[in-house]
């Protein structure tokens, strides 16, 4: 382990000073973590402090993950196996639900808009696409998942470093805000939500289909559902859930942060 994750760990020691007094307030009691800037750098593995955080948080409450990304892409960043190694793990918002390794629950993009929508709306994103100027474009402009479509401008087979040049370049040309309110226009008959995260793409979804779609698989066994997430602002792909009445929002600004505020709002309350 490098010196600033020993460091990270002196300073987030196991969770023997945190009593738990009963087991119905850890039963009764869910912690839910986004994936990318919450519990990950945006797109890298979870490091060795988080993951040993999280286990130690499973002995105290039930732990849940809901990443926009599918199971694939969450496992890359959270571990092999990771729809086990939690209570919940929900990829594509919810739209495909594990408890405890079991498949819960999936829903289908494709059964609710159609063949006809569906064709119609992703050959007017890869005309405009086309259209666009940007520095630099790679491959792989529309992702089709279980649940929705994931589009990115660049293309998400671009590098890291040019992840982090598109994320900076977007920051001042809103590419991605101007290209979401152009869909938004032109089909808005098409009951979707559109929600920026991660780097470099937003997600498209039918309305309600955003992270609030996982609590229904969870909000009548919690009397306390705490959600922390990096992205919660307006058009953000946290901010419904962190908005919801159902949970108490946090918002975090990375893995360090997030272990800070998991201590301070859970665990040195128990």
């Amino acid at each position: 382990a490098t010196a600033a994750a020993a460091a990270a760990t002196a300073a987030a020691p196991p969770f023997a000073a945190h009593s738990c007094s009963s087991s119905f307030v850890m039963s009764r009691t869910l912690a839910l973590f986004d994936v990318d800037g919450t519990l990950t750098v945006p797109r890298k593995e979870a490091d060795d402090v988080m993951k040993a955080f999280m286990r130690a948080l499973k002995t105290k409450v039930t732990v849940g993950i809901v990443g926009g990304s599918d199971l694939v892409k969450i496992s890359e960043q959270l571990g092999e196996g990771a729809e086990k190694e939690y209570d919940y793990l929900f990829a594509e918002n919810g739209l495909v639900a594990f408890k405890h390794g079991e498949l819960l629950a999936k829903q289908s993009l494709r059964a609710f808009l159609g063949e006809d929508k569906l064709k119609t709306f992703l050959n007017f994103v890869l005309h405009y696409v086309a259209d666009l100027d940007i520095p630099i474009k790679r491959g792989t402009f529309i992702e089709f998942r279980a649940g929705m479509l994931n589009v990115s401008p660049i293309g998400r087979n671009c590098s890291q470093e040019e992840r982090d040049e598109f994320e900076r370049f977007d920051k001042e040309a809103g590419v991605r805000a101007k290209m979401v309110e152009v869909l938004r226009e032109k089909f808005a008959d098409y009951g979707l939500t559109y929600s920026i995260g991660g780097q470099i793409s937003f997600d498209v979804f039918p309305q309600g289909w955003d992270k609030t779609y996982c609590l229904q698989f969870v909000e009548k066994d919690f009397d306390v559902i705490h959600f922390f997430g990096d992205k919660t602002y307006k058009g953000g792909n946290d901010h419904e859930i962190f908005e919801s009445e159902k949970t108490i929002g946090h918002t975090v600004t990375s893995p360090e942060d997030t272990r800070k505020q998991v201590t301070e709002h859970i665990l040195d309350k128990l």
